[in-house]
């Protein structure tokens, strides 16, 4: 008696579920090797090139 359900067939949910979870694996990954590249940046001495929101834009004083 064996339980082999790679035999199955998915349904489609299972199929979107299956490849969502694998984009957000994938996501983590990337996300884990910026902040480890980061960690080793400020290791040697490198100045965060990452630091605030790039998409802000200039500030801007209250009263422009």
């Amino acid at each position: 008696m064996s339980d082999d359900t790679s035999a199955k067939p998915q349904s489609e949910a299972e199929r979107r579920a299956e490849r969502k979870a694998e984009r957000l694996a994938e996501q983590l990954r990337a996300n884990l090797q910026r902040r480890k590249a980061q960690v080793r940046a400020r290791r040697e001495g490198k100045p965060d090139e990452t630091e605030g929101l790039p998409a802000a834009g200039k500030t801007r004083t209250p009263g422009d």
